[in-house]
């Protein structure tokens, strides 16, 4: 595997391998108030560890990451990196006396995001997103949580404004040059197929549908991706935690708290991966990679360590033997494609 590729150049030559990003969520202060400094200097680690594909959002921590992100990447050649971001909210300074929700975001921007998938409100997100990034161009946009766990009784209506408004002003800006891709970002892969049969997408990037703990997108999304040559940006690899911290009871899974069954089976494949040596968040990195759809692994890091952490673990020998273990123990789905 090679970090020098960039998304879009796997996408139009499905041979060349995808490479691993940087996810720039814990820049908006995700699960900690990361200072300014901090946050620098994780982005000066990751520039120099090879990271050159960066995904933003305007929600993570209300425009922060952006922010924050922008005026590191004003300051390196923009020929050198891919950048992405999303639509699907932009925000508006709060009420007199409002005191905005900060959204489980630690210190966000003191703002008040508007969900809104339609036309003038994606174009809008972009507005605010170029002003804050600071660059002169944005390469791929992806729509952003466009899925039942977000949009709950409100999903009906926001996929139907998404899908006849919203994505038109994105198809205009990709025709027209001012993106070199669009796409979805979302946890539902059972969604993410109904919206490439329905739209001319680039690019999906699933959130913790195809990891090394469960496979669901090998059935509803996967081949649907790999028929209609839409690129996969697989992200929440390590379903929210649990395969990297040894698993324990209540621990992260998928945005909140472990069921028991969940537990013991990160505890088995970890005990498997032990046995060959291999580190359970190294083989969380690299077991995506085996399907051709999948042309980059995005990792969120908000602590300076784990920027070269990330790195090793993409970088690891993994004996093709484990992988063959995880499915003869029932750990891994057996028509999962293995690096």
């Amino acid at each position: 595997m090679t970090t020098n590729i960039s998304p879009l150049d796997a996408v139009s030559a499905p041979s060349i391998p995808g490479r691993i990003g940087f996810g720039a969520s814990g820049l908006g202060t995700l699960t900690w108030d990361v200072p300014d400094d901090v946050a620098q200097a994780i982005l000066d680690a990751a520039w120099a560890a090879g990271f050159r594909y960066y995904d933003t959002s305007p929600l993570y921590g209300f425009g922060l990451s952006e922010l924050r992100l922008g005026r590191f990447l004003r300051n390196v050649p923009r020929a050198d990196y891919i950048l992405s971001t999303k639509v699907g909210r932009y925000f508006v300074p709060p009420k007199p006396g409002e005191t905005p929700d900060k959204g489980g975001w630690v210190r966000p921007q003191p703002l008040v995001p508007i969900l809104d998938y339609s036309y003038d409100g994606f174009m809008r997100s972009l507005e605010q997103s170029y002003n804050r990034l600071g660059v002169a161009a944005i390469d791929i946009v992806y729509i952003h949580d466009l899925d039942r766990r977000n949009l709950k009784s409100d999903f009906d209506r926001h996929y139907k404004a998404a899908v006849e408004s919203g994505y038109k002003a994105l198809d205009e800006l990709r025709r027209a040059g001012v993106l070199k891709a669009i796409g979805v970002g979302l946890n539902e892969s059972d969604v993410a197929a109904n919206l490439i049969r329905n739209l001319d997408l680039d690019l999906v990037m699933l959130a913790g549908r195809y990891t090394l703990l469960e496979q669901p997108a090998l059935e509803d999304f996967l081949p649907e991706a790999e028929k209609r040559g839409v690129g996969v940006v697989d992200v929440g690899v390590f379903n929210s935690g649990i395969l990297v911290k040894p698993p324990e009871a209540g621990g992260n899974y998928d945005y909140g708290a472990a069921p028991e069954a969940v537990i013991q089976r990160a505890r088995a494949i970890r005990a498997t991966c032990e046995e060959f040596g291999v580190e359970m968040p190294a083989a969380a990195v690299q077991f995506p990679f085996g399907h051709s759809a999948v042309k980059s692994v995005v990792v969120g890091m908000s602590k300076l360590k784990a920027v070269h952490q990330n790195m090793d673990w993409f970088n690891a020998k993994i004996p093709v033997d484990l992988w063959a273990a995880l499915k003869e123990r029932g750990l891994l789905a057996v028509d999962a494609p293995t690096p």
